[in-house]
């Protein structure tokens, strides 16, 4: 039985962080996945976890809490038509072979690695956030063929890699091919399942060894934090679309842009070792 402790503050911390990437969820639309992986992290460390294993815990247990987003927000747009299902399933394929491409990537490189990625990514995203234009387009439709296989296959590792559900990748694909915001983001929310199952389940056969896993962690999953950020985010989720409502999204928009880029810039830093 793990010390108490550890226990409490590591509940309270997972129950803040639940709540938080709930409301943010809800209030810009955006996966939780880009907050959950460092707030993982810190935590984590925090509490004495820290390992050169503890990014593929942050990583699987970030994917775990998105399958069950993923299929209640993909069901949510679906009763709203919003879903294009064509183009999920001729990308589903490339989706989930890029996502399992991902998890033998990530089970095989180091936690300083992982988190180099993390930085680096979640600095594009953060700029395309903070400066994107909803008019900015290669093409009218969608591509077929090898740019298909490519893209598709590209989002699914890329988000792995990053503990995200790939609507940070997937919506910017879609809007640069003449697809609408909401379709974009109705239809990620189906990328984000493909990504989320085959991976979680994957990362549950992760061998990491017991004395540097956080309590209650099944191969690189750990349970509790996946339970509670479920419990507390699906609480949360509509108070966020509720003050999304009530405000003006784009200063918050470019706000929570700021923040990502803080969050990976300080990732980087500790790659550095500064």
């Amino acid at each position: 039985m793990p010390d108490m402790m550890i226990l409490l503050p590591f509940i309270a911390m997972l129950v803040v962080i639940g709540a938080f990437a709930g409301v943010i969820a809800g209030l810009l639309g955006v996966g939780g996945g880009i907050v959950l992986v460092p707030a993982f992290f810190y935590t984590f460390a925090a509490l004495g976890f820290d390992s050169p294993q503890l990014m593929q815990i942050c990583l699987a247990t970030s994917l775990a809490t998105i399958i069950v987003t993923s299929v209640r927000s993909v069901l949510s747009h679906h009763k709203k038509g919003a879903v294009d299902w064509e183009v999920l399933r001729r990308w589903a394929p490339g989706i989930v072979i890029g996502a399992v491409i991902g998890v033998l990537v990530a089970t095989n490189l180091r936690s300083v690695v992982l988190q180099g990625i993390f930085g680096f990514l979640g600095i594009c995203i953060g700029l395309y956030l903070a400066f994107g234009r909803s008019d900015w387009k290669l093409a009218d439709q969608m591509p077929g063929g090898p740019l298909r296989v490519v893209l598709s296959s590209l989002i699914g590792f890329f988000s792995v890699l990053m503990g995200i559900g790939g609507g940070s990748f997937a919506v910017p694909t879609m809007t640069l091919y003449g697809q609408p915001i909401h379709r974009a983001v109705a239809t990620a929310a189906g990328f984000g399942v493909l990504i989320a199952v085959p991976s979680a389940i994957a990362f549950m056969f992760v061998q990491i060894p017991a004395e540097v896993r956080p309590p209650w962690t099944i191969g690189a999953v750990n349970v509790p934090s996946f339970l509670l950020v479920i419990a507390m985010t699906l609480i949360t989720a509509p108070l966020g679309a509720r003050l999304a409502h009530s405000t003006d999204p784009k200063p918050l928009k470019r706000f929570f842009a700021i923040f990502i880029i803080i969050v990976a810039l300080n990732m980087l830093r500790k790659v550095a070792g500064w």
